[in-house]
């Protein structure tokens, strides 16, 4: 340990919280306490102090997490201006911070300042903004009194302690908003280590880690992390896969007496999944959380996930999302995830770290299965989530875990292994008459599974179009149906709003006598969307309806094809197609109930090929909410659901409206970039920015926030520390932690 006295710059400006120690009656002096506490603090802390005309007498200690002193405490008399600058050594963390200031009654500033690096994203919980590049960002952590009395405030500040090896150098800094932050970071600091519980004779949750040739480094970073949970409430358990690296070997051997940390010696080596297994095996917790032996854990993680599972005990499966970290653990980017999909799930394992199982569950499945190598966590994913309950799944909306990006790389021949192995898991698990063909998605390692080519007959669809006029789309879209889309078993009914355009009507009686059967029903009223689809919903016979505005291109064959595939997936209600303005970006991947208090649709005018966060806009996934252009519903659905409400929502937000009452009936909306159509938006109606049109429009707003509290409502295909106010949603700091889901 060593504390050092730098040189403070003269014209430095920095804005911390000023205060005025009360002097009690006839004392000259008084004797002021400030308090910083976090479980482990992080190296390169910096106190700086500065008073007014009168010089101030500073004492510093520094207590370990039992309440013993780190070292002799640090005496500086007669001083305006300190900045001290804290260095813990390694194998003495500091858990206190104390100072003692004696000075007379004067206003002082007292601000504890760290320093970190951030890359283009950041931890939304830590920040509320974000940093590019390599310029650094100054967190000021301060104390506040309460009312005139001056009594300092003592809080327990978790500063990011996941970075043992990161040593940040420490500079004067501003304080500016970002002096906010120390109040978020507070309360999740209190929020995290409230919960105690009484000394449990079993762990609750046992972290399993495979361990092979694993750097001694990467293990004291996951031992470290361990150290920072709950005391009682977890256990580490090391399944040594015969590492023939003497360093990891005798690593684990010095390790293997550490309090709460088992080590497993396994005799042969026999692969990723059967050594964990053998972990598994030795594990006391109720709960399992699989870990890599190159990842760690943040603070205060156990206790986080032991009160997700206290508040919803008929949890089965729970996961977090993660921070992703360089080799040195600063964090460079983050896995913000949303609630629990099991179509996205069968695209891309977005679940992966922190999945946190049920014991007795995981051991009666037989744990995870050996032979797929590269995939094995894929694979237990997908069985063990299989058949669960959507309550049974929960998603905690916590950046729990540190995932290490080495820069370690892979042979293309390991990677080719991995991704066939991860088809075959899916292949099975949605094979229930047999193995399923899986393909690649837009990217080849993500997958698509191919319901359509197992299938050997196709139902009804209806395809409902409203339409006035508008000659050349409504051609164009009769033609992409019936001329360049290789779906089977269609009908086509046509409701026309009062067509003058002869071409038009003469266009219906051509479609007529064709062999897909056609049916147009023109009549002449006010325009309501809501009330001309009814009309069409009247009149079908399909299982499926599919709702089609007149302005939609066929670009691939296969797109009804693709869509109506997607009802394969269990509870699936309705389905959604994605749509490109006539530039070819996105005018449709999926809308987001809440944004703007109402709702929007997510990476608007994106470029086609935008992947979005995790790849998720190359696969399928669940959405809340599509558009109505081009949405597909299936007969259930309408039969539980109903018709679009005419009343409320006669022209916007009607879409919205539906997809979220069927969401409310437990029915799935999902989206998919494999049938894509060109959407011209609005050409058939034009403007609509009259003055009645503008008052029927904010009716309709006001009648979506009354109907679904869409100012307050959390959309579970998105993350709650996404923005809700853009279409291309980034990471926000919240004012308090999000719950389960």
């Amino acid at each position: 340990m060593f504390v050092s006295l730098p040189a403070l710059p003269a014209d430095a400006v920095r804005k911390g919280l000023g205060f005025t120690p009360a002097v009690q009656d006839g004392a000259e002096t008084v004797t002021q306490r400030l308090v910083w506490k976090w479980p482990r603090l992080a190296r390169g802390s910096t106190l700086w102090v500065r008073a007014g005309q009168c010089p101030i007498d500073l004492e510093i200690h520094l207590f370990a997490a039992d309440g013993s002193l780190t070292r002799e405490p640090l005496r500086l008399t007669a001083c305006n201006t300190a900045s001290i600058s804290i260095r813990p050594d390694e194998d003495s963390p500091v858990h206190r911070v104390e100072v003692r200031l004696t000075t007379r009654r004067q206003t002082i500033e007292a601000v504890l300042l760290r320093q970190l690096w951030l890359s283009d994203y950041v931890q939304p919980w830590l920040f509320d903004n974000v940093v590019a590049g390599d310029d650094p960002l100054k967190v000021n952590v301060r104390c506040d009194l309460e009312g005139d009395s001056a009594t300092v405030v003592t809080r327990r500040i978790q500063l990011p302690g996941w970075v043992p090896r990161w040593i940040p150098q420490v500079k004067a800094s501003e304080a500016s908003r970002l002096l906010q932050t120390a109040t978020a970071l507070a309360a999740l600091d209190t929020d995290g280590s409230a919960s105690r519980r009484a000394p449990q004779a079993e762990p609750l949750i046992s972290f399993v880690v495979p361990v092979y040739n694993a750097l001694p480094r990467y293990l004291d970073d996951l031992l470290r992390s361990f150290r920072q949970q709950e005391a009682g409430l977890c256990e580490l358990v090391l399944s040594d896969d015969a590492s023939p690296s003497a360093e990891t070997r005798r690593w684990l051997q010095d390790h293997q007496t550490e309090p709460g940390v088992t080590v497993v010696f396994n005799e042969t080596n026999r692969g990723i999944a059967l050594a964990t297994n053998a972990g598994i095996e030795r594990a006391q917790g109720q709960r399992i959380a699989l870990l890599d032996h190159d990842d760690a854990i943040v603070p205060f993680a156990a206790s986080r996930i032991a009160k997700a599972l206290e508040d919803h005990p008929e949890t089965v499966f729970l996961y977090t999302d993660e921070v992703i970290t360089d080799d040195d653990l600063r964090p460079t980017d983050l896995f913000l995830k949303p609630a629990f999909d099991p179509v996205l799930l069968s695209g891309v394992n977005y679940v992966n770290h922190f999945s946190v199982y049920r014991r007795d569950r995981l051991i009666a499945l037989g744990c995870l299965s050996d032979g797929y190598q590269g995939s094995q966590d894929y694979e237990l994913l997908l069985r063990y989530t299989a058949g669960l309950e959507r309550d049974e799944i929960r998603h905690l909306p916590f950046p729990a875990y540190l995932w290490r990006r080495s820069g370690e790389t892979y042979s293309a021949k390991f990677l080719q292994t991995a991704t066939q192995n991860a088809r075959r898991a899916l292949s099975t698990a949605y094979g229930t008459d047999g193995p399923l063909q899986v393909t690649g998605a837009v990217n080849p390692d993500l997958h698509r599974v191919r319901f359509d080519l197992a299938r050997t007959s196709w139902p009804l669809v209806t395809v409902v179009i409203p339409n006035r006029n508008s000659f050349d789309l409504i051609a164009m879209m009769l033609d992409g149906l019936t001329n360049r889309t290789d779906y089977p078993n269609l009908e086509i009914i046509v409701i026309d709003n009062g067509s003058t355009d002869q071409r038009t009507l003469d266009l219906y009686e051509a479609y007529s006598g064709k062999s897909v059967p056609f049916t147009a029903i023109v009549e002449t009223e006010a325009f309501n969307f809501s009330r001309s689809v009814n009309k069409g919903l009247a009149r079908a016979k399909g299982d499926i309806v599919l709702l089609a505005n007149n302005d939609l291109e066929v670009l691939e064959p296969d797109w009804l094809k693709e869509m109506v595939s997607c009802f394969d997936y269990p509870d699936v209600g309705i389905v959604g197609a994605k749509l490109l303005y006539p530039n070819r970006r996105i005018q449709h991947a999926g809308v987001i109930a809440g944004f703007g208090q109402l709702a929007g649709h997510w990476f608007l005018n994106e470029a086609d090929d935008y992947p979005g966060p995790m790849g998720r806009l190359w696969v399928r996934q669940s959405m809340t909410v599509v558009t109505g252009a081009c949405m597909a519903i299936s007969r259930p659905c309408l039969d539980a659901v109903g018709t679009f409400d005419e009343i409320d929502f006669a022209v916007a937000y009607n879409d919205v409206d539906y997809c979220l009452r069927a969401h409310k009936a437990g029915f799935r909306t999902v989206w998919t970039p494999f049938a894509k159509l060109v959407h011209h938006e609005s050409a058939t109606r034009g403007s609509d920015e009259t003055p009645e049109n503008i008052d029927r429009f904010r009716r309709e707003q006001e009648n979506l926030k009354r109907a679904h509290q869409t100012q307050v409502f959390e959309d579970p295909a998105i993350n709650p520390w996404y923005s809700k106010d853009r279409s291309n949603p980034h990471p926000v700091l919240l004012k308090a932690l999000p719950q389960p889901r």
